[in-house]
């Protein structure tokens, strides 16, 4: 049997801890379940890591930089006026192929308001600085675009919370998505950025574009000014 370097058995934690702390939170979550769940004692658990917030704080880094990674890849070889897109749908695909990781976020910005209520400004230090890179990686994707970026993560948040109190793709209040980036894309459905104009208003039979991200809402069409 291969013996796990330290390296190794710290990533696992890790891993491990993500888990448990997506589905019980930072305060519903025992470090004996982690290392249970990892095969390890608790004791050999903290010379991993200092303490329980620390196991926290890096499964909730690991969390947020894996996120800026699948936005990063998203981007890669993509005409910038399509990554926004492009990372709406990878970000929904991911929360989709791995439900843990929206649990996570959302349970990351719990203990992060707790802490701050409770007059702890410290906790959210780490949080804040990782977000803070998520945000800039999303920017620099899109050509250094405050107002789409912050457009971005708007939309993101909703999904995010519309995900997590479990609104199924085919209910209303996801009318105002592309199809692509709904919580499921039903097979033959079609993709509002390849449907043509019904009414031909612009001159033209091309495919209509939404000037918000992921927003299915009404397109912006030339005017004379343009």
């Amino acid at each position: 049997m291969v013996r796990m370097s330290a390296e190794e058995r710290r990533e696992s934690v890790i891993r491990a801890a993500m888990s448990e702390f997506a589905h019980g939170g930072y305060h519903g979550t025992s470090t004996e379940a982690i290392a249970r769940r990892v095969g390890v004692s608790q004791p050999y658990l903290f010379r991993l890591f200092p303490n329980k917030q620390a196991i926290f704080l890096a499964a909730s880094r690991h969390c947020i930089e894996t996120t800026a990674k699948v936005f990063a890849n998203a981007a890669v070889g993509v005409p910038v006026e399509r990554r926004l897109d492009e990372m709406g749908k990878a970000y929904q695909a991911m929360i989709h192929a791995d439900p843990e990781r929206l649990l996570m976020q959302m349970q990351t910005y719990v203990a992060v308001a707790a802490a701050e209520a409770a007059g702890d400004r410290a906790f959210g230090v780490e949080i804040r600085a990782v977000w803070m890179r998520l945000w800039e990686t999303v920017r620099d994707a899109l050509g250094t675009d405050v107002e789409e970026t912050t457009q971005f993560f708007a939309y993101g948040m909703l999904v995010n919370t519309l995900v997590s109190l479990g609104f199924s793709a085919e209910e209303p209040i996801w009318e105002g998505f592309y199809e692509s980036v709904r919580p499921e894309n039903p097979a033959g459905a079609e993709d509002p950025e390849t449907v043509q104009d019904p009414q031909g208003q612009d001159g033209s039979d091309g495919p209509l574009r939404s000037e918000a991200p992921w927003c299915a809402g009404p397109a912006k069409r030339p005017t004379a000014s343009d």
